[in-house]
């Protein structure tokens, strides 16, 4: 038990006393070794006192840190901030986790010095080159070793979404897991694999069946490569990463999908008919259909991370859902729910972590209108609606101050009040001992 292990150290902290006394002046030698004893005493007790304070509040940023949400930082429009101005934005609404669909060295030069972790991305044309391993080893002294660590990267994706199309490209499935190998290879190489973990996002398009979560399972077509890529997963201790939009489900088949479940409004939810677990948000669900599909490959025990899910504030008349309104209620819900630390049904324990997708609409995205709106923020840095981040106000936020959340975690609640108890405690603890040493006969 951890407190009767602590009761231990305490004791033995404590200097051995000398009970051995002389039969002359046996009270002056018990007066003497008593003082001696509690000098002592006093002095490891008040730098054991400061050891802890020491840990305990160096320990709270990181608890902060940890309850931060990430972002997608897309850069396809030709009206953005520039890299130094978002970095102000990101600090602006404590944002501390960043992803990037390349590796542009305006934004890694930016960001160095931040306390932004940041995520880089290998283009998928790239792959075949890296699979040699001095390409990999010559692709991160360029683009990853001359930031690193100013500029905290701490992940490197291998592609999007490579696997998902309807036909994927034969010679990018086939590189995709040797330029990973390679890349975790030269990370090593450079004493940078504790730092920087590889993996690769995918997208839902990779599972044969979502529904009910429990019957999860990956198409037979990447049957063969999922089983490489996860055991490269599981050899690196590196997450699997999924986009997944509830938002999708919804557009095309909204008479069937309740709206309130893919949005995460309290609603009854689905209870999963053979483990009992009960859903009430469609991106949990999603979530731990992945982790069903790698358990039947044989896989348990990899971590699964969103790195896309996000609902467009603004559509074409055929995409349903798409507005202002979905868009704020499905980011805020996600918001309160990354701040209470959850973790899915099947994974209650584990914090989801999740970036959003995305800061801002970008203008010059192809597709339908959608793709150029998913963002929290238009162009400029104003909010294009709000999603309740704190701590930013700006004259285009038109919406009631009383639906902003106060971006402090459940974490930080308990680091707050445990700062409390601990200055109260430690406060009554020197105050007793100085009222000892003070009244003592020696």
């Amino acid at each position: 038990m951890p407190c009767s292990r602590g009761s231990y150290a305490s004791l033995s902290l404590l200097p051995p006393l000398s009970l051995s006394l002389s039969k002359k002046g046996d009270e002056l030698s018990w007066t003497t070794t008593m003082a001696a004893c509690l000098r002592k005493t006093a002095v490891i007790h008040v730098s054991v006192l400061l050891l802890i304070f020491t840990i305990h509040f160096s320990d709270n940023d990181f608890l902060q840190g940890v309850a931060c949400l990430g972002i997608n930082y897309g850069q396809v429009g030709n009206n953005l901030l520039p890299p130094e101005r978002v970095i102000d934005l990101l600090s602006a609404v404590k944002l501390r986790k960043v992803r990037i669909y390349d590796t542009n060295p305006q934004v890694l030069a930016a960001f160095a010095g931040s306390d932004v972790d940041l995520i880089v991305t290998v283009e998928n044309e790239m792959l075949g080159p890296l699979t040699d391993p001095q390409q990999a080893l010559q692709w991160l002294n360029a683009h990853v070793k001359p930031y690193f660590p100013r500029t905290r990267i701490a992940g490197i994706h291998v592609g999007n979404e490579i696997l998902d199309a309807d036909s994927p490209d034969p010679a990018l499935v086939a590189n995709l897991v040797p330029a990973m190998v390679s890349l975790h290879a030269a990370l090593s190489q450079l004493g940078l694999d504790r730092y920087i973990q590889v993996s690769t996002p995918m997208s839902l398009g990779v599972l044969a069946e979502s529904y009910p979560t429990s019957a999860g399972r990956f198409k037979l077509e990447v049957a063969d490569i999922m089983s490489q890529f996860l055991q490269f997963l599981a050899s690196t201790g590196s997450p699997f990463w999924i986009n997944a939009y509830p938002y999708f489900a919804y557009k095309d088949d909204p008479s069937r999908v309740s709206l309130d479940y893919v949005l995460a409004n309290p609603n009854q939810g689905m209870v999963d008919p053979y483990t009992n677990l009960r859903y009430d948000n469609m991106l949990y669900a999603q979530v731990d259909a992945v982790v069903f599909a790698m358990a039947r490959m044989g896989f348990q025990g990899i971590e699964v991370r969103v790195s896309e899910t996000g609902w467009p504030s603004k559509g074409d008349p055929n995409e349903v859902g798409a507005t202002v309104q979905n868009a704020a209620i499905y980011n805020r819900n996600l918001l309160r729910r990354q701040l209470e630390n959850e973790g899915t049904p099947l994974r209650p324990n584990t914090r989801l972590e999740v970036y959003v997708f995305a800061l801002f609409n970008e203008d010059m995205k192809p597709g339908p209108t959608s793709e150029r709106n998913y963002g929290l923020f238009q162009p400029d840095g104003t909010m294009a609606y709000n999603v309740g981040l704190a701590g930013l106000s700006t004259s285009s936020d038109k919406s009631d101050p009383s639906t902003s959340i106060s971006l402090t975690s459940s974490a930080d609640k308990v680091a707050s009040k445990g700062n409390q108890g601990m200055a109260y405690w430690a406060f009554v603890y020197l105050l007793t001992f100085q009222v000892i040493m003070r009244r003592r006969p020696f």
